[in-house]
């Protein structure tokens, strides 16, 4: 049985290389309109580069349809303006990867309390923003799909960064508590 996404809009944070590139290649690959959400910085968050737009013409050279946006996850008024022009767009707005993240790869020892602050702001209240943003419209069409993407790093003891286990741990209660 295949799924298919015909017909769906899918946006997907995080999206311009890694995991969040292979959940937005095949989510058009299955007919899903996407948006490809990415600032296109490293994976400490820093810089900026147009790799959004390359997955979106990775998805039209295939046969896709598919937007970019370089909204920050970190910014609640960017991601209405998001989902905004997803509606305007194709109509709706289907299904949610909250995939953006980054890393401050520093113990808590090493850490300044501005990386620990990114972190958290980035994983937990990005995903937190992105979903709100979604939320209204996904409960208007009766119908809505919305995927944490995290890692084990806030669900043990291993050696990860501080604020990356405090952020993921976070992330995961968002999506036990805050999705019925």
């Amino acid at each position: 049985m295949t799924i298919s996404f015909k017909d769906k809009v899918a946006i997907v944070t995080g999206a311009g290389g890694g995991l969040g590139k292979a959940y937005a290649l095949e989510l058009a690959r299955r007919g899903a309109k996407v948006v490809v959400n990415d600032l296109g910085g490293s994976r400490d968050g820093t810089g900026h580069s147009d790799a959004a737009l390359s997955v979106v013409e990775e998805i039209k050279a295939a046969g896709g349809e598919a937007m970019s946006n370089g909204g920050s996850v970190t910014e609640y008024a960017q991601m209405v303006e998001m989902v905004a022009k997803a509606k305007e767009a194709w109509g709706g707005v289907h299904i949610l990867i909250n995939n953006a993240g980054i890393l401050r790869d520093k113990t808590f020892a090493k850490m300044e309390p501005e990386d620990f602050e990114l972190v958290v702001k980035v994983h937990l209240l990005g995903s937190a923003y992105a979903t709100k943003a979604c939320w209204e419209t996904m409960r208007e069409q009766n119908y809505g799909r919305i995927l944490m993407t995290t890692s084990s790093s806030g669900t043990g003891r291993q050696f990860r960064p501080d604020e990356l286990r405090r952020g993921q741990a976070g992330h995961r209660g968002l999506g036990q508590d805050a999705l019925p």
